[in-house]
């Protein structure tokens, strides 16, 4: 809303906090860390569970979050946490425009956009491009640095990390590594180069 302040929350380990002091950095009002998350890896409900204990009992007009986690991909955790809250929600916008108890939002579908209004409070998913971002002057970083971070240890809200997930994540594993590619050299003698390309193709790649 126009004249509000904006409040960045995470919910992680203590190392997190240093994304929060890059959101106070570039102008953000107020942070919240709620410390804790190592036991959570991939459990989307019990981070929505999270972030709704702290945020119920707090004023605010719109709640933003990502479209997905860099970690998970899943894009679960905005979803239910609309739900949890007991908000409109908006999801993957890409623009949108705040009036006077409302929102208008534009949102990605399949091939086309779509147009999207909802009262306030509600909860949008943030798409690439929907914002971009300010830089963080140097006045502001050191500002940051001397702002208080509220911390909330995630074992006072009542909530046991990993007690009873959705699902649990049983591995991670890497992708098989690929063998390396052969570079032909055929600047000297172009046809000698094809005829080697043919070859590996029928041989090896078996493509021919």
């Amino acid at each position: 809303a126009k004249g509000g302040e904006v409040t960045v929350v995470t919910y992680g380990p203590a190392r997190a906090e240093a994304a929060l002091r890059d959101c106070l950095a570039r102008g953000a009002h107020q942070a919240i860390h709620i410390v804790g998350g190592d036991a959570t890896l991939g459990d989307s409900f019990t981070i929505a569970k999270v972030l709704a204990a702290v945020l119920k009992d707090r004023g605010y007009d719109l709640v933003l979050c990502g479209v997905q986690g860099v970690g998970t991909d899943n894009s679960q955790v905005g979803q239910m946490l609309a739900v949890l809250l007991d908000l409109p929600s908006v999801a993957i916008v890409t623009k949108l425009e705040v009036g006077d108890g409302s929102l208008t939002a534009e949102r990605e579908v399949e091939g086309a956009k779509e147009v999207v209004e909802s009262p306030m409070p509600a909860l949008i998913t943030c798409q690439k491009g929907l914002n971009e971002p300010r830089y963080a002057a140097l006045k502001g970083i050191m500002a940051a640095k001397k702002k208080p971070v509220e911390e909330i240890d995630v074992a006072r809200l009542g909530i046991e990390e990993g007690a009873d997930p959705f699902y649990r994540v049983e591995s991670l594993t890497l992708p098989p590594e690929k063998a390396a590619g052969t570079i032909i050299q055929g600047e000297d003698d172009p046809s000698a180069a094809a005829a080697e390309l043919v070859k590996l193709l029928r041989d090896e790649a078996k493509a021919i």
